[in-house]
C-alpha cells in the first residue's frame, strides 16, 4: 500500500514561544525517525506550510524549524486553511501518486492536524496520527486527540514499511 507522511505547520511562527523547547524537540525526534522510515521505503514525505498573514517583511518567520529534516524528495504544499486538503493540490498529489494511508503529524493537534485528519478521512484516505509526533499550545488536547482518532507508533511503522 502506498503511503504518505504530513508535516503540518512545523515552522518557526506558531511554534517559537508558545510551545514548550523540550517537547519540540521531542515530536520532532518521532517526526524525523518516522519520516526517515518513510523516505527509506520509498513513501512519500510531504511538508504542509500555512501562509496565512505571510508577508515579504516576516516571510522568515513562516519557514519550517530547523528541528526538522527536509529532504530533497519531500514535497511542500503551501495552506492558508487549517485543513491541508482545502483550496490545495495535496488531494490531487496523494491520488496522482497513487496514495492510500496517510499518517499525520505537526502543530496544532486541535486545529489544522485534526482538520486535516478529518479532510483526509472524508476524502477516503485511510489515516492515522503519529504518536508523540504532534504538538499542542493546550497541555490536555494532545491526549484528547489520541483517545479520539486512530493513531499509530514508530514501532508500527518500521513494521509496515519492512524496516524491522
Amino acid at each position: 500500500m502506498k503511503s504518505a507522511f504530513i508535516i503540518i505547520d512545523m515552522q518557526k511562527t506558531y511554534l517559537e514561544g508558545i510551545v514548550d523547547k523540550k517537547k519540540i524537540e521531542t515530536a520532532c525526534e518521532y517526526i524525523n525517525y518516522s519520516a526517515d522510515l518513510m523516505r527509506k521505503n520509498g513513501q512519500l514525505v510531504v511538508h504542509v506550510q500555512d501562509i496565512e498573514g505571510m508577508n515579504d517583511l516576516n516571510k522568515s518567520d513562516f519557514d519550517i524549524i530547523e528541528e526538522i529534516k527536509i529532504a530533497e524528495s519531500d514535497l511542500n504544499v503551501k495552506k492558508i486553511f487549517s485543513n491541508s486538503f482545502w483550496n490545495t493540490d495535496l488531494e490531487d498529489i496523494l491520488k496522482n501518486k497513487g496514495i492510500e494511508f496517510i499518517i499525520i503529524c505537526g502543530f496544532a493537534a486541535e486545529n489544522c492536524v485534526l482538520f486535516t485528519y478529518n479532510g483526509a478521512a472524508e476524502r477516503g484516505f485511510k489515516c492515522v496520527i503519529l504518536q508523540n509526533g504532534i504538538l499542542s499550545s493546550k497541555d490536555d488536547t494532545v491526549m484528547n486527540i489520541y483517545r479520539d482518532r486512530n493513531i499509530i507508533s514508530y514501532p508500527v511503522i518500521e513494521f509496515i514499511t519492512g524496516s524491522k
